[in-house]
């Protein structure tokens, strides 16, 4: 068998997952991201058709997270006794069914509903992934791992934004544009959601596509970092609610949500109301930040993991992302705002990679489960926020600036717990892959 230290078999074993699990992974969360932010196209028609107002958009844009919040922990536990394959393949499908659900909106209470369905159905996605990746990957390369799956966030919104703006047009059937973009974006959830069981293995010691001794290597490896980084030992639910560490992750993670959401579920309704585009020219043009926001946070994942630095990685694309939200807030024209708004995206969703590296670097096998989930779902409420209080700004006055400025606070307060919290969380040499 090969040794523990081996840079070589290290570099195999790396390369090796990254093939083999991350596309699938990246298309399933490609899909997921899809169906949460498909409704800020869909609103450029249903505000017109069914009456909404911008404030009701945004609490209905908001009540995902909701849903999101009350459902994540129980489902991620129920993801820990049931595994990966079997649960993440009934999430799948449920919320690609609520998703085509979406069609039955006929006013802002059915609205909210089926948002706080979808995020229900939806909450033990991500935090599940976290535990998947980490089941995975050795921590020297997990901010990378995390980022190239995150990436498809952005890359959900450089494939989805055109085609949304597209399906806008699309009428027949009894169905409005809108409608059928619900349904189409809808289906591939429930198709993937079906093929989760036979894609995926559980766990290393599953991996026929593995090697004997990169099997061997990378089972060994992963049970020293969790003998090593027993932080929370044998942790309850209850005990980890009760940790601050996860209180302050929690609160450091806040901003991010806050801002991807309230910048992406406005972004088409910004770029209408500054441009006057049609729906399929907004879409093109919402490509560019989402295209920029993939690139970024690539780059920044990679030179976290290459340097073993954790902190700074967090905390400074955090502050670039509050001067963006700033910049775009006191730009009246089409070019700053939008270049704003992709500076804010890039900080954010920058933050993903280095942050749940770091999150879950002092996290033991048992309390990993309970810490995902708690953190993820107590900070995805600025997911809530986020849209929300740019609505509520926007009715009361009509503009964006000071949704955006609220927003860009949160993303200033992350940064300094980042710098705080992240202090001795750093991967000693680096990676060497």
């Amino acid at each position: 068998m090969a040794k523990a230290s081996d840079p070589g078999i290290e570099a195999a074993v790396v390369s090796r997952l990254m093939w083999r699990l991350m596309p699938f992974l990246f298309l399933l969360y490609i899909v997921a991201y899809l169906d949460r932010i498909n409704v800020s196209f869909a609103f450029l028609e249903m505000r017109e058709q069914l009456h909404l107002s911008d404030r009701a958009y945004g609490r209905a844009a908001g009540m995902f997270f909701a849903g999101y919040f009350f459902f994540q922990v129980p489902s991620n536990l129920a993801l820990e006794r049931v595994g990966v394959r079997r649960w993440i393949t009934g999430l799948m499908v449920v919320w690609g069914v609520v998703s085509c659900g979406m069609i039955f909106v006929r006013g802002p209470m059915s609205f909210y509903a089926l948002r706080f369905l979808l995020g229900a159905a939806e909450a033990g996605f991500f935090p599940g992934m976290m535990l998947y990746l980490r089941r995975w990957f050795p921590a020297g390369a997990r901010a990378r791992a995390v980022a190239w799956f995150m990436t498809a966030n952005p890359l959900a919104g450089v494939v989805g934004s055109p085609i949304s703006g597209g399906l806008l047009g699309l009428h027949g059937g009894g169905l409005a544009g809108w409608q059928w973009l619900f349904v189409m974006e809808g289906l591939p959830a429930i198709v993937l959601g079906a093929s989760v069981y036979w894609v995926l293995t559980d766990s290393p010691k599953d991996a026929k596509w593995l090697t004997e001794d990169q099997r061997g290597w990378l089972i060994e490896n992963l049970q020293r970092e969790r003998q090593a980084n027993s932080g929370l030992e044998r942790d309850s639910v209850w005990k980890v609610l009760a940790s601050g560490r996860i209180w302050l992750l929690s609160l450091l993670f806040f901003g991010v949500p806050a801002c991807m959401y309230g910048v992406t579920l406005w972004l088409p309704s910004v770029i209408r109301g500054l441009a006057g585009l049609s729906y399929f020219a907004v879409g093109v043009v919402a490509v560019i930040p989402f295209l920029a926001t993939a690139v970024a946070m690539v780059l920044v994942g990679m030179h976290s993991d290459r340097s073993g630095e954790r902190r700074w990685h967090t905390a400074l694309p955090a502050f670039a992302g509050a001067a963006g939200l700033a910049l775009a807030a006191y730009s009246g024209s089409t070019v700053p705002v939008i270049f704003g708004m992709s500076v804010a995206m890039m900080g954010a969703e920058s933050v993903v990679g280095p942050f749940w590296a770091m999150a879950t670097s002092k996290m033991s096998a048992s309390g990993a489960a309970a810490g995902i989930a708690a953190i993820n779902s107590i900070s995805n409420l600025g997911g809530y926020f986020g849209p929300y209080i740019i609505g509520l700004v926007r009715s009361a006055n009509g503009g964006f600036r000071g949704g955006l400025l609220a927003i860009g606070a949160t993303l200033v307060v992350s940064g300094g717990i980042a710098v705080v919290v992240g202090r001795g969380t750093n991967v000693a040499g680096g990676s060497s892959v």
